[in-house]
């Protein structure tokens, strides 16, 4: 179910928000973070451990959110707009196809973009509204992956469900603090994309992973 606020992102000439309008931004903008760290931690997680973790009343909480469901509808929807942004930003660059992949990936990494993202809501009823994200990012990444087979910098078998896989294993590393987090999986991440490069006579066991198989997890 949509949440009444996902239309309040600000536009372009919008006046800065003041007084409680400020507040309630900012209270979102806590919630939205601590939501983000706490469901990719545990997706089994209480709500009431959003609101401590972002540190808001949890009456604060519920004026944005009707539900754990709805907010994690609304985080599921925004991880899906920031890797749409990114496919559409490689699929522009006009750099070599294999240098815009890489720096898209990486980007992705960074931003958190991509499965990790979709996680938590695993196993929620999907809205239109994901299912639209959903078939637009299959279409893109479609698109991105066949421009790299067609500069033939890319393996023929790799196909979506290999993107999405790779960014979720990647992204779900942590060890040490925040910065040593981001070097490791910079350093996998580095490691995999140039077995994405491995010659085609290089046979892999299986097919990748369907869209359906990923989202039945």
């Amino acid at each position: 179910m949509e949440s009444t606020t996902r239309g309040s992102t600000d536009g372009a000439g919008a006046r800065p928000p003041s007084g409680r309008g400020a507040q309630a931004a900012r209270n979102d903008r806590l919630i939205r973070e601590a939501a983000r760290a706490v469901f990719t931690a545990d997706p089994e997680a209480p709500i009431a451990a959003v609101a401590r973790h972002a540190g808001v009343g949890i009456s604060a909480l519920y004026r944005r959110y009707r539900s754990k469901e709805d907010l994690l509808q609304r985080l599921t929807a925004e991880a899906m707009d920031r890797y749409l942004a990114e496919v559409d930003r490689a699929l522009a660059d006009d750099r070599d196809p294999w240098t815009a992949f890489a720096d898209f990936m990486r980007r992705c990494l960074d931003l958190g973009a991509g499965s990790l993202g979709m996680r938590p809501a695993a196993g929620l009823p999907p809205t239109e509204e994901i299912a639209v994200r959903e078939r637009r990012m299959r279409a893109a990444t479609h698109r991105l992956l066949d421009r790299l087979k067609d500069a033939g910098t890319l393996r023929r078998d790799i196909e979506v469900g290999d993107v999405a896989v790779i960014l979720e294993n990647v992204q779900a590393l942590r060890v040490g603090d925040d910065e040593r987090t981001r070097r490791l999986r910079h350093r996998y991440l580095t490691f995999l994309l140039a077995g994405l490069r491995l010659p085609a006579d290089a046979e892999l066991p299986g097919p990748a992973p369907a869209w359906e198989e990923l989202r039945a997890r």
